[in-house]
C-alpha cells in the first residue's frame, strides 16, 4: 500500500518538475507575456493591453524597421514598447515634425498624419544621427507622450526582451502585431 502511494507521489513530482521546467524554457528562450503601461505606443497598442513577445527571431536575425519591441531603457530598470524605426548604420533625422531616414521621409501609416514627432534632448530638430553599429532608434507611436531615442537615444540589442508577435488580451483586439512595409 504504502509502495503504491509513494509511487503515485513520486508520478506527481515528476509531472510538476516536467511542467515547471517546460515553462521555464518557453518563458526564458521563446515567449513572454507583457503588459502595455501608459499611452507611449496608443492608439495601436492601448494601455493595459496584454501582448506576447517572442525571442526567437533575434536569435538568428537583427530587429528590422517597424518592429514593435520590449525592452529595459538606459533610463529605467521598467520595461519599455515602442517601435524600431532606425536600424545600424542609418541617418535618423527630425524635419517639420516628421522622422527622416537616409534624408527620405519615412512612411508610417500607423499614425495619424497630424501627430508631431517632436524632437527630445538627444536628437533636436534639423539634426541629423548615424545609429552606431549594434544600436537601434527606437520611438513611441504616440510621440508627444513618449519616452524614447529621441530623449536617451539608442538601445542594443542586449537591452531587448523580445519582439511584439500576438496581443491576446482584451479578446477583440486579439491578432498578431504587424510589421508595416515601408
Amino acid at each position: 500500500m504504502f509502495k503504491r502511494l509513494g509511487a503515485f507521489f513520486l508520478d506527481i513530482l515528476e509531472v510538476i518538475v516536467l511542467a515547471v521546467g517546460i515553462f521555464l524554457i518557453v518563458y526564458l528562450l521563446i515567449l513572454r507575456p507583457h503588459k502595455i503601461k501608459g499611452a507611449s505606443m496608443e492608439p495601436n497598442f492601448p494601455d493595459g493591453e496584454y501582448l506576447l513577445t517572442e525571442k526567437v527571431s533575434y536569435y538568428f536575425n537583427e530587429p528590422q524597421r517597424g518592429d514593435v519591441i520590449v525592452f529595459k531603457p538606459p533610463v529605467s530598470d521598467d520595461e519599455f514598447i515602442k517601435r524600431v524605426i532606425g536600424l545600424p548604420g542609418e541617418t535618423v533625422s527630425l524635419k517639420n515634425g516628421k522622422v527622416y531616414i537616409n534624408d527620405k521621409l519615412l512612411k508610417e501609416d500607423y499614425i495619424a498624419d497630424i501627430v508631431p514627432t517632436n524632437p527630445g534632448n538627444f536628437l533636436s530638430e534639423g539634426e541629423s544621427y548615424i545609429v552606431p553599429e549594434g544600436l537601434f532608434f527606437a520611438i513611441g507611436d504616440n510621440r508627444p507622450h513618449s519616452s524614447d531615442s529621441r530623449m536617451w537615444g539608442p538601445i542594443d540589442k542586449k537591452s531587448m526582451a523580445g519582439r511584439a508577435w500576438v496581443v491576446y488580451w482584451p479578446p477583440k483586439q486579439t491578432g498578431k502585431v504587424e510589421t508595416p512595409d515601408y
